[in-house]
């Protein structure tokens, strides 16, 4: 069977991996190659300044002491016994919706095995902010992930283009549908809190806040609160054309122009 190989940013012993893990189980020679503790909102940072350490926790499933875009490049380069013909990025704890996914290491870790011109998918569970609180279902999002990984297996993606799939917190029975959406923009209030230590010195912590988020009928962020699965194409290359071709109309440079002085000749 074909390699498939599934990490996330929430480390090794997040609830959400084992799903994923077994779902891909089902469509080829699935392997884990997964940060050694949490990574949430790292990006797509790469470590350069320290060596990286491999360990095989079992069969099949290894973490490394680094990010998820680590888990990838060595995942694919060194420990694979093959070049995988799928990466699945989750499930992640909590949604990666608009804005979100500009910090997030799952999607992330789907960009850098896009980048590497292999077919890739980000998928996330809407828990709440709370969700001690609430049931989280894995299992609903496990069995979307068959789905997506299957028709990316079978129909493949356009060039340089990765999914990112948000699934709502809720039973399989009771999603409405699939939506293929647009990032939203989702930004947060107040999302830097001034703390003090024991001796009275003030810090800041970066976490929090209230979401704020527009509305669209084709956003990410209206497809989960629809309870409709979110699927969004996102591709790689971040060039606004609209306004590359605006800017090419409208702009122009006189920095390179020779001041008119300096062609004449210098008198004493």
């Amino acid at each position: 069977m074909s390699v498939i190989l599934v990490t996330n940013d929430d480390g090794i012993n997040s609830t959400g991996l084992m799903p994923l893990f077994n779902a891909m189980k089902e469509l080829g020679d699935a392997y884990i190659v997964a940060p050694d503790r949490e990574r949430s909102a790292v990006s797509h940072s790469l470590t350069m300044h320290r060596p990286l350490k491999v360990e095989e926790i079992r069969e099949r499933v290894y973490c490394i002491n680094g990010t998820p875009t680590d888990c990838i490049a060595i995942g694919i380069n060194k420990i694979l016994p093959e070049r995988p013909v799928l990466v699945a990025s989750g499930i992640n704890k909590g949604a990666n919706l608009g804005d979100d996914i500009t910090y997030s290491g799952t999607v992330s870790a789907a960009i850098e095995s896009t980048m590497m011109d292999i077919p890739s998918f980000a998928i996330s569970l809407a828990i709440e902010r709370h969700p001690k609180k609430l049931p989280q279902f894995f299992d609903t999002a496990s069995r979307i992930a068959i789905e997506i990984g299957r028709y990316i297996l079978e129909k493949s993606l356009p060039y340089d283009t990765l999914l990112n799939v948000n699934v709502p917190n809720i039973q399989f029975s009771n999603i409405n549908g699939f939506k293929l959406t647009r990032q939203g923009k989702r930004t947060y209030d107040n999302s830097v809190q001034e703390i003090l230590d024991p001796n009275g010195n003030q810090h800041y912590w970066i976490g929090g806040g209230e979401p704020y988020w527009e509305h669209g009928h084709d956003t990410d962020i209206q497809a989960i609160q629809e309870s409709c699965v979110s699927i969004t194409p996102i591709h790689l290359d971040l060039t606004n054309y609209e306004a590359l071709k605006l800017l090419r109309e409208r702009w122009s440079f006189n920095v390179f122009k020779k001041p008119a002085s300096a062609d004449k000749p210098q008198h004493d």
